[in-house]
């Protein structure tokens, strides 16, 4: 059985608010700042904008089955956001892979519907509820209980968002880097100075953290044992001991030095 970890790193749609709010004389920048302004009024204080207004830049993965592990984010710097999700769903049509995520349930999935129903993208598989394909109907992609789609963070959380928690704090308990080089409130940022690269490093760092996570949770739940579980992670350390990318060293040079350590 396949598995595909994933992630997404967004920003402000200013094409969407430049029209909803009848901005067109702003620059993106400005939009961006009255999309905020606006978020901010009608919350009473959070920026974070509704997923229908998130324009996704960047997914990345983690794609493990018994004979491949791969890290990588889909496309390119200069893909268009259309061309991206079009490879994601491509993905799960081609291996129909079991989706790891944290709070995939709770924002990336839902941006990824929006963004898709926006560009007229197709996701068959995705979709199947068991209409085609019967093993679909008691365990496909879109139910919250399902594991198809497996949200970490919301069965950790036990369906529940009192217990919720950070995915950075998770990865530095359980001995992981955690976050590096950058953070979800700094996207924008970032993009407005052309950085893309950076933002998809900093995203492919997010699926290695939730990777590990997803190991530990299959040893929890007894789908792995120790043995299995040193296998795994140990093929992941193979597998970055070969890169050569800065984020992908600085990763492996803070996972040697937190199991250093843990072992004195």
């Amino acid at each position: 059985m396949s598995v595909l970890v994933f992630d997404i790193e967004t920003v402000p749609d200013t094409e969407a608010g430049r029209e909803l709010y009848h901005l067109h004389d702003l620059s993106n920048q400005d939009i961006a700042q009255a999309m905020f302004n606006i978020r901010r009024q009608k919350t009473g204080g959070s920026e974070f904008l509704p997923h229908h207004l998130q324009r996704i830049v960047a997914i990345s993965a983690v794609f493990s089955s018994p004979d491949q592990l791969n890290v990588w984010s889909l496309g390119n710097v200069d893909s268009s956001e259309a061309e991206l999700i079009q490879r994601f769903f491509d993905g799960i049509d081609k291996f129909s892979p079991t989706l790891v995520s944290w709070n995939g349930g709770g924002f990336d999935l839902p941006v990824l519907h929006y963004r898709a129903l926006k560009h007229r993208i197709q996701a068959h598989r995705y979709w199947e509820t068991g209409d085609e394909d019967r093993d679909f109907k008691w365990n496909n992609y879109l139910s919250r209980y399902h594991s198809r789609h497996t949200d970490v963070m919301d069965i950790l959380a036990l369906y529940t968002g009192r217990a919720n928690a950070p995915l950075d704090e998770i990865s530095t308990l359980l001995g992981y880097p955690g976050k590096m080089g950058m953070s979800g409130a700094k996207v924008w940022d970032e993009f407005c100075d052309g950085n893309v690269q950076g933002i998809r490093d900093y995203c492919e760092t997010d699926v290695l953290n939730t990777y590990l996570v997803y190991l530990r949770y299959q040893l929890m739940r007894g789908h792995l044992d120790q043995d299995a579980l040193i296998v795994e992670e140990n093929r992941l350390l193979e597998w970055l001991q070969n890169r050569e990318e800065n984020h992908f060293s600085e990763f492996l040079c803070e996972w040697n030095r937190l199991t250093q350590l843990a072992s004195k």
